[in-house]
């Protein structure tokens, strides 16, 4: 990954653990920054990658994330967690909605087809913590499934280019069994990117 630190910020959409993806990244060695989402996007300064944040309940599907959709728009990885994965689908053309059963607590996750680069190194089943009301329903175009769970088909989504990935759990979670090592993979993604 070199010497040069990655820069990655985490955009707050209002969730209860936002703080913790900061001091993840930041164990992690990583120059990082908690920015509110209404941060005009002339002010984000130069990223290797993004964190779209949870936020509160109904956020996801409603579109108010501040300016999320702007910054969807910069050439640079960027991961949505929880609310920010259902707007990430939204805004790529799938969509979100009520789930029919609720997820709050551990729950176990079964990869697809190995998960792709941010699951890299984990075991084809794991323990994620859940906490939502809402899931992406319709995977957007150009985006794959690569991870489920009994009662949520889009645990985790990537797009074609690798550069957009959306995971419904907190990877941020102690409870998240290999939530460390999907950080480090993002990472490892952010940097790869910086020097393709």
């Amino acid at each position: 990954m070199g010497d040069a630190r990655a820069v990655i910020d985490v955009i707050d959409n209002g969730g209860q653990w936002t703080h913790r993806e900061w001091r993840m990244l930041r164990y992690l060695g990583v120059d990082t920054q908690i920015l509110p989402n209404n941060t005009p996007i002339n002010e984000i300064r130069d990223l290797d990658g993004l964190i779209l944040s949870g936020g509160a309940a109904r956020v996801g599907l409603t579109g108010e994330l501040g300016n999320c959709a702007e910054y969807l728009s910069l050439e640079v990885p960027i991961l949505g967690i929880c609310a920010g994965h259902q707007f990430m689908a939204r805004h790529y053309g799938g969509d979100a909605g009520e789930a029919p059963k609720p997820e709050f607590g551990a729950a176990t996750i079964s990869l697809v087809d190995g998960g792709g680069p941010l699951f890299q190194g984990t075991p084809p089943e794991q323990t994620v913590w859940e906490s939502h009301n809402d899931e992406v329903t319709v995977t957007p175009p150009g985006f794959i499934v690569v991870a489920q769970s009994e009662s949520c088909e889009v645990q985790a989504m990537q797009n074609s280019d690798l550069n957009r990935f959306g995971l419904q759990f907190h990877p941020e979670v102690n409870d998240t069994e290999f939530g460390s090592n999907i950080f480090e993979n993002f990472v490892r993604i952010c940097k790869s990117s910086e020097s393709a």
